[in-house]
């Protein structure tokens, strides 16, 4: 079987090393994005998928644009059974959905969270399962016909990168699968009225407020470690739990100050502090941090 693999981050390296290493399975070509700058020296760095292509050998291709013609064209002289798609970054143009089944792992249940970070926005949610969505691909942003979901169930205490690792797991061994065993399955639509989307994560999404609690301790599940979560002063708060959900009382209030940690009360809910980084400096553990500032009980985290 001979499959182009397409796809960019961790998520795609590690289902591409899957396919690697699975019997009858001849991966012939892997596209994936530019390299990138990376740092404050901005090194160009290659894709972890590159990387790997590389070292077994697989012809890599990196195009801007998928869908230049000279691109397509160049593709489209590579025979293939079918293509795999995982988190690449470019959506297909028809000529290559036609070239053979275009097959896309994306880490949600479809309808639900179309788009860049659906990871992410299961946590936001709050959510008590997930999954990956093995897809049928068409012309649209993951509107293709499903061919099979795994679920899994989400530990309220589960941050991204957990999650992350989870799904990852499911979607290698679904990839297989679904090559070893597509004429047996018959893809079914997706309901569009059920249908959510969700955009890119940027460094902004990280701005919290002391207004809810669960919000809160939502997005220090999804953007931990980027791109974190800091208050309108610059403080990043780097490790937390939620103490209380409900409890109504005043934003960013100190009313506990444990051996290893702080309260802190939220218009709704508790939180509980462990470590924190100001500006420009290191983290550090969030009692030394306030006893620095001489602050106390009923003082206000800001």
């Amino acid at each position: 079987m001979r499959v182009i693999f397409m796809g960019t981050p961790d998520y795609a390296e590690a289902i591409l090393e899957k396919l690697i290493d699975t019997k009858d399975i001849d991966v012939v070509a892997v596209y994936t994005q530019p390299d990138k700058p990376v740092g404050r020296k901005k090194i160009l760095t290659p894709p972890v998928v590159k990387t790997l292509a590389l070292k077994h050998n697989i012809d890599v291709y990196q195009p801007n644009r998928l869908r230049d013609e000279d691109v397509v064209a160049e593709l489209l002289k590579i025979e293939c059974d079918y293509i795999v798609v995982a988190a690449y970054g470019q959506i297909l143009p028809k000529s290559i959905l036609e070239h053979a089944p275009c097959i896309n792992l994306h880490a949600s249940i479809l309808p639900h969270y179309r788009g860049a970070s659906p990871i992410q926005q299961s946590l936001l949610n709050n959510d008590s399962k997930t999954g990956v969505t093995a897809m049928l691909m068409d012309e649209g942003l993951d509107t293709g016909d499903i061919i099979k979901i795994e679920t899994i169930d989400i530990p309220k205490d589960m941050i991204v990168g957990e999650l992350f690792d989870a799904l990852t797991k499911i979607a290698t061994d679904l990839t297989v699968d679904i090559l070893k065993n597509f004429n047996s399955y018959t893809p079914q639509k997706q309901d569009d009225r059920e249908a959510t989307h969700c955009g890119k994560v940027t460094k902004a999404d990280g701005l919290v407020e002391f207004d809810d609690a669960q919000v809160l301790y939502n997005k220090y599940r999804a953007y931990t470690p980027w791109p974190g979560i800091y208050l309108d002063s610059g403080l990043k708060l780097k490790q937390l739990s939620l103490v209380d959900a409900d409890k109504d009382a005043k934003a960013g209030k100190i009313i506990a100050i444990n051996e290893n940690s702080i309260d802190v009360s939220c218009v709704k809910g508790i939180i509980r502090i462990y470590k924190v980084q100001p500006q420009s400096k290191k983290e550090m553990d969030v009692v030394s941090y306030i006893n620095g500032k001489r602050l106390g009980l009923e003082d206000y985290l800001s």
